[in-house]
């Protein structure tokens, strides 16, 4: 550039300076300084289009404050400018942009309007990133507030409308945007702002992309990205609703072929009441109950029937003298937790059986399974009580260290919650199979353990036939005084334990007490508190594979799956077990 002075009658505002042409800037800040030392910092000028004139590309602010000075003191000394060469509207806009930005930060319209301008003279986004030290999605930001129509930029300009409004607005296609400037003239009518405008795009109800259950490489043009949010949504509700429910008929489908009595698709919208159903197993004509949120999320619940048809069945396979239906030995809070506590010292047991673990996967692979749409068994818990006592179990630590040595040998984040789908999908297929590919084969198989663990469905016949098949044995990583106690209320259950975990004599002598002063009896046992020696090793015959219970009652979930798998486990096929691991 070329460094020289010229006469303010000889300079006037370039269109590619980033600040505009018409309005008049605020002065507040710099015209004190200009009348009292006048301009120090050389104006960015190029030349013009008549011979002897500059336009200004950078310091439209200084070059306004010289001429109020020049006008109150009639007149002002030529003012100090750097000039650049002639031609290139990128590069002077670039100049403008760079000046200003280190000067005094324009606002997003002022910043888009100037990015707009600059991919029009033929700059890349990733170029304007590298220009103004953006990311590439901060500059994609920018430019989608380009898509606005000029009011709506207007309005935000003005502070008429909040920042989440005109991001939500970027979604929109110019008919939406016309339709919604519409209500905001309607003195009638309310136009959406803020979150609910999300909804009012989206027909009601913004559907996220991440639900889908079909593939969405065959809907692209139906989908509408989020550049100020982490998801993107269908902008055709009836076209994803379509698709949606074609895969809920498909695994309906599948859930008959496999045995189950019934597939019942709720209302869209409805939710489903465990309190109004019961559990009913497969082969006792349980059916499944699929919800669908209208978010467009699908949940299905295997295994239940409504209370009503229970009573219904109940009536009709006792006649008229039908007796008073008898609660279950194990209520469903008890349930939960035994399934949790079971299900997380299999998986356990199944990181040092690698090869059982693979053929498990086949299986699944073969078959299908719930959960193996690239879905994490969550470990829902009925109560915070039960989650935690899970939590700081010894199996539950040994499958979380294995987990993060499986995260650190992927190269995933250490915290990442999961292996499967875990680093917020930054890995594609393609990347992580040349990972693995490296890895030896001895590596591999250590990560295959974990990766089915995470797959592995709480409450599962399969959790039944690993434990059995590993010979899971829970004595040594089970030991809770605390959370079971507290979940057994039935009194003959309690009568049972005590005698069992007590003795004969001392349930015999307590027979008559409360279930209070049974649990005490169980807890001081446990501990050995309130001059009871204490009982090591102890451990509820549910949590034995193949379990047992307690009473001659019905309703224990674990040892209905196991009566299920046994006949899978024949004594030829026992005999043949170590050959199986061998082999493995």
């Amino acid at each position: 550039m070329e460094l020289k002075h010229i006469e303010i009658l000889h300079l006037s505002v370039s269109p590619a300076n980033m600040r505009g042409v018409t309005k008049k800037p605020d002065l507040t800040n710099i015209l004190p300084s200009v009348r009292a030392r006048g301009i120090l910092v050389p104006l960015i000028v190029r030349p013009g289009t008549e011979e002897g004139h500059y336009e200004i590309v950078a310091g439209k602010r200084r070059y306004h404050a010289a001429l109020t000075v020049a006008e109150e003191q009639g007149g002002i000394d030529p003012l100090p400018c750097a000039v650049m060469e002639a031609g290139d509207d990128a590069a002077a806009l670039e100049a403008s942009l760079i000046e200003n930005i280190a000067r005094l930060d324009p606002d997003e319209i002022n910043r888009c309007e100037s990015f707009t301008r600059l991919v029009r003279e033929g700059r890349k986004v990733e170029e304007i990133g590298l220009t103004f030290g953006l990311t590439d999605l901060q500059v994609k930001r920018t430019l989608a507030i380009g898509n606005l129509l000029p009011r709506i930029r207007t309005m935000y300009r003005a502070d008429k409308i909040d920042a989440v409004t005109m991001r939500h607005l970027t979604l929109a296609t110019k008919t939406q945007q016309r339709d919604w400037l519409a209500l905001v003239d309607c003195p009638e009518k309310h136009a959406p702002t803020g979150s609910s405008l999300k909804a009012w795009l989206f027909g009601g109800s913004a559907i996220a992309a991440k639900v889908a259950m079909f593939d969405l490489a065959d809907c692209t043009r139906e989908i509408v990205p989020d550049l100020f949010g982490e998801d993107s949504y269908f902008a055709d509700a009836d076209a994803f609703w379509t698709a949606q429910m074609a895969e809920v008929e498909k695994q309906a489908a599948f859930y008959r072929e496999t045995g189950w009595c019934d597939v019942v698709v709720m209302e869209r919208g409805a939710y489903f009441n465990s309190g109004e159903h019961e559990r009913c197993p497969k082969k006792k004509g349980g059916k499944v109950f699929v919800s669908l949120s209208r978010r467009g999320e699908v949940v299905f619940h295997e295994g239940y029937i409504t209370t009503k048809e229970a009573r219904r069945r109940a009536k009709g396979e006792a006649g008229t003298d039908t007796p008073k239906p008898v609660r279950p030995e194990v209520s469903a809070a008890l349930g939960n937790y035994i399934d949790l506590h079971r299900h997380a010292a299999v998986r356990a047991s199944v990181l040092s059986e690698p090869g059982i673990a693979l053929r498990m996967m086949v299986a699944h692979a073969i078959v299908g399974s719930p959960l193996w749409r690239i879905e994490v068994e969550r470990q829902r818990a009925v109560s915070d009580a039960t989650a935690e006592s899970v939590e700081v179990s010894a199996s539950e630590a040994a499958f979380d260290k294995a987990r993060r040595n499986v995260l650190d040998l992927l190269g995933f984040d250490p915290e990442t919650p999961t292996v499967v789908g875990g680093d917020d999908g930054e890995h594609d297929i393609a990347g992580l199979f040349i990972r693995l590919a490296a890895l030896s084969d001895e590596a591999v198989m250590g990560i295959l353990p974990v990766v089915m663990g995470e797959t592995l469905s709480v409450g599962s016949a399969e959790v039944e036939l690993l434990g059995q098949i590993t010979g899971t044995d829970m004595r040594g990583c089970w030991n809770d005084a605390t959370v079971l106690p507290d979940l057994l209320r039935d009194k003959q259950l309690l009568t049972a334990i005590v005698a069992e975990v007590a003795g004969p004599q001392v349930a015999e002598a307590n027979a008559g007490a409360t279930p209070k002063v049974q649990r005490g009896i169980l807890v001081d046992c446990l501990i050995g508190n309130n001059g009871r020696a204490k009982v090591d090793g102890w451990l509820p015959r549910w949590f034995a594979f193949p379990p047992t219970g307690y009473t001659e009652r019905d309703g224990i979930g674990c040892v209905e799956r196991s009566d299920n798998i046994a006949p899978l486990l024949a004594p030829a096929q026992v005999e043949d077990e170590p050959e199986l691991r061998e082999a493995a």
